[in-house]
């Protein structure tokens, strides 16, 4: 059985010491949706939602999701972020919205975690915007499409 790393010996939660390891280039992308009612989408589509631009503020929610990763996941590292990307592009004919994060760093390690965490907080950002039109939106399929560097090298999504 493989060890636990975020478990000492005793069982208890740990930080993992990174501080041997070298930096190298990693990135990070997943990808998550938000389904709704197509009243709803026609609204954001129209510039009408009366909480401003829903697409503009959710790519600023994912930026600031990202940055702020280890503040909300225990045993994260903070890191250092060279750059984040958050599209955001809606599909009319399935009532969704896809939302895409790509994260990347020079450093230890990865950032899976804060591509993910961008993804939920632009999605959030949208269902909060567009809750006052559209109570029954979800949130589906957040997920980690591909992470590039570190000792594991390339994983890509099936």
């Amino acid at each position: 059985m493989k060890k636990l790393t975020h478990l000492d010996e005793d069982g208890h939660p740990r930080m993992v010491n990174v501080g041997e390891k070298p930096n190298t280039n990693r990135v990070a992308v997943a990808e998550g949706v938000v389904r709704m009612s197509a009243p709803a989408l026609a609204r954001i589509a129209d510039g009408t939602v009366s909480k401003g631009d829903v697409f503009s503020i959710a790519r600023l929610a994912g930026i600031q999701g990202a940055k702020r990763t280890a503040d909300l996941i225990p045993l994260c590292h903070p890191l250092p972020i060279d750059g984040v990307e958050v599209d955001v592009t809606p599909f009319a004919d399935q009532c969704l919205v896809r939302i895409q994060a790509t994260v990347r760093t020079h450093w230890r390690t990865g950032v899976e975690m804060e591509a993910l965490m961008a993804v939920n907080a632009a999605a959030l950002t949208i269902y909060d915007m567009v809750k006052s039109i559209d109570r029954g939106m979800s949130i589906d399929g957040v997920r980690l499409l591909e992470k590039r560097g570190g000792r594991s090298g390339t994983w890509k999504a099936k």
